[in-house]
C-alpha cells in the first residue's frame, strides 16, 4: 500500500505541483483547500505526512500546526511559506512543525524533505526515550525532562540551539537528536568553530575551488556538503567571525552554499545544530554575534544541566565510567568505596562529567588494590563544599575555567619528574618513591607524555 498525505493549500497550481511530486515517490494525496476540509480528511484517513499553506481562507496555518501537535503528535506536518517569509517559517518550527518550504517550490527539496519525513521511526515516544537513556544517563528529573524533549526535538528538522556549561554533554546531546531523527543514518558532523583560524573557516564550512588562495592546490569539498543529507553540529558557535556569521546565515536561510572562488550555487539539505558554553544573547548585546543569526539558530533552546545540578545521578555515572575504563584498560572494574563517593557528591564539579571521567581515570592509575579511595581522587580542597554552601555559591564562573584539569596534571607531571630525577630515571625505583604500580607510572609517563 501507498504512504498517504494531506495537502491544504487553496491555490490549485500548488495543489498540482504537491500532487504529481508525490505522486511520482508512490504517495498517494487528499487535497484540501481550507482548514474545514482538512480536519474532516483527518478524521476519514490516517496520513503519514501533511503539508499546509500558512493562510489560508478560514484561518491559520500555525494554528493547524498546533492542533496537529496535540492531537496527531506522530504526524509530520511542513509548512508552505512565502518567499523570504523567515520569520513565519521560525514560528511554525517553534510551534511543531516537521519543516518548511518557501514558494517558489524548489523540487529537490520537496523530495527532500518528504524522504526525511517517511524516514521517522514509527517508534512510541517511550520506546525512543528508552534509547535515549542508555546514552544520556541519570534518573534525576532534569536528565529525563531533557531525555524527554530530545525525543520530541529528534522528530523536528528545526535549528536547535543547546546550552550548558563546558563538559556538560553539549555534543552528545546533539548526537542523540541525529541518531533519533529522520537523518540517523547520514552524516553526522561535529565541528569546533573556535578551533579552526579565522581565515580558514570559510574553507571548511563551504570548501573552495582550486586556484581560489595561495595553497589551494586542488577543489576541497567543506562540512556543508559532507553532511549534506545529515547534521552538521557547529560547537562553540560564539567564536565565529562576523563576516562568517553573515555567510552562514545565508546558507541557512537559502540551503545553499557557494565554495571559495567558485560562482555556482551548490544546494544542501543539513540540519544545523550548535552550541556554545558562552551566554550568546550576551554576545550580541556586545556586539560579538549578529541578532539574525542568533534568531535562525537558537529556534528552539534546550540547556543541559550542569553536574551539580544532578548530584543524584553521580553514583550511576560513576559506575558507568569506571566499567568503560576498566573495559578500555583491560582491567577489572575498581570498587569506589563510599567516602570516596560521598567526596564526588559534595565536589563542585566545575568541569561537569568531563571532569568526573578525567577524576576516575586518574584515580584508577593512582589507586592500588581493588578499589578506589577518597585520596585516590585527588579532589582540590577548595572545590568541596557543603549542600547549603553549593547553593550560595555562584559556580558557573567556574565553567569557563578549562584550565583546572591541566593544572593538576602539571602537579602530578612535577611530582614524577622529581621523583624520576632523584632516582636517575631508574622507573622502578621511582615507582616505589611515589607509592605506586609500576604500570601505573608506565601509564601516567605515557598520558603526560613525558619521554
Amino acid at each position: 500500500m501507498n504512504r498517504q498525505a494531506l495537502v491544504i493549500d487553496d491555490e490549485p497550481d500548488i495543489l498540482e505541483l504537491l500532487t504529481m511530486t508525490l505522486s511520482g515517490m508512490s504517495i498517494d494525496c487528499v487535497t484540501a483547500e481550507n482548514l474545514a476540509q482538512a480536519h474532516q480528511a483527518l478524521k476519514q484517513h490516517k496520513f503519514d505526512l501533511c503539508f499546509t499553506d500558512m493562510r489560508l481562507p478560514d484561518g491559520n496555518g500555525l494554528d493547524f500546526v498546533r492542533a496537529i501537535q496535540q492531537q496527531y503528535p506522530e504526524l509530520p506536518v511542513a509548512v508552505i511559506t512565502a518567499h523570504g517569509n523567515m520569520d513565519l517559517a521560525v514560528e511554525a518550527l517553534k510551534s511543531g512543525a516537521f519543516d518548511f518550504v518557501s514558494k517558489p517550490l524548489k523540487l529537490r527539496m520537496l523530495k527532500d524533505l518528504v524522504s526525511a519525513a517517511l524516514k521517522l521511526s514509527p517508534e512510541k515516544p517511550q520506546v525512543r526515550e528508552r534509547r535515549s537513556r542508555d546514552k544520556l544517563l541519570g534518573d534525576t528529573e532534569l536528565i529525563r525532562s531533557l531525555r524527554g524533549k530530545i525525543t520530541k526535538l529528534s522528530r523536528s528538522q528545526a535549528p536547535v540551539y543547546i546550552t550548558g556549561e563546558s563538559g556538560t554533554g553539549k555534543e552528545l546531546v546533539a548526537r542523540l537528536i541525529h541518531e533519533l531523527g529522520a537523518r540517523s543514518e547520514q552524516t553526522f558532523i561535529p565541528i569546533n568553530c573556535g578551533a579552526i583560524p579565522a581565515e580558514l573557516v570559510e574553507s571548511e564550512l563551504f570548501g573552495h575551488k582550486k586556484g581560489a588562495f595561495t595553497g589551494a592546490i586542488a577543489d576541497k569539498q567543506g562540512l556543508f556538503q559532507a553532511a549534506d543529507g545529515g547534521t552538521l553540529f557547529l560547537d562553540e558557535v560564539a567564536d565565529l567571525p562576523l563576516m562568517m556569521q553573515v555567510k552562514l546565515l545565508r546558507a541557512i536561510q537559502e540551503k545553499t552554499i557557494r565554495p571559495v572562488g567558485g560562482h555556482e550555487e551548490i544546494n544542501v539539505n543539513v540540519r544545523i545544530l550548535s552550541a556554545t558554553h558562552k551566554n550568546l544573547t550576551q554576545c550580541v548585546k556586545e556586539g560579538s554575534f549578529r541578532e539574525d543569526l542568533f534568531y535562525r539558530l537558537n529556534v528552539i533552546e534546550l540547556t543541559v544541566p550542569a553536574l551539580r545540578q544532578r548530584q543524584a545521578d553521580i553514583p550511576l555515572l560513576t559506575d558507568h565510567i569506571l566499567k568503560r575504563l576498566a573495559h578500555s584498560h583491560h582491567q577489572p572494574q575498581p570498587e569506589i568505596t563510599g567516602a570516596a563517593m560521598k567526596a564526588l557528591q559534595h565536589y563542585a564539579f566545575p568541569g561537569n562529567v568531563r571532569e568526573l571521567e578525567n577524576i576516575l581515570e586518574r584515580a584508577m592509575t593512582w589507586s592500588e588494590g581493588k578499589s578506589i579511595e577518597e585520596g585516590d581522587l585527588m579532589l582540590p580542597e577548595h572545590e568541596h563544599h557543603p549542600e547549603s554552601l553549593q547553593q550560595k555559591t555562584d559556580f558557573s564562573s567556574l565553567s569557563n575555567v578549562p584550565d583546572l584539569e591541566s593544572k593538576l596534571e602539571d602537579q602530578e607531571k612535577q611530582l614524577i619528574m622529581q621523583a624520576l630525577e632523584s632516582t636517575r630515571w631508574n622507573k622502578t625505583a621511582a615507582a616505589k618513591k611515589l607509592g605506586i604500580s609500576f604500570r601505573a607510572l608506565r601509564y601516567k609517563l605515557k598520558k603526560l607524555e613525558i619521554d
